[in-house]
């Protein structure tokens, strides 16, 4: 069975994003980056997913959200159940 597409909802301004990219990057953890600067639908639907708040990184894996701001590796590792350690 493959691996659910992991989503990655950005800015690119975003530290946290920065960080969470850098961190999956490390692990060789494949994923898609959608910028909700351009994307006005991605940015409604990081809303509607937050609890009307605007936070990133927020994650997309096998229809579940969930958003990692501040950053936390534990938390990152955890929810996508890949190793802590790169």
């Amino acid at each position: 069975m493959p691996a659910p597409v992991i989503t990655m909802y950005t800015t690119p301004f975003c530290g946290d994003c920065r960080r969470a990219k850098l961190f999956l990057q490390e692990r060789g953890v494949a994923f898609r980056e959608v910028n909700i600067e351009q994307s006005p639908e991605a940015e409604a639907l990081v809303i509607r997913v937050n609890d009307g708040r605007r936070k990133v990184p927020t994650f997309e894996v096998g229809g579940r959200y969930f958003s990692v701001s501040p950053f936390d590796p534990y938390q990152l590792a955890d929810e996508l159940k890949i190793p802590l350690n790169a």
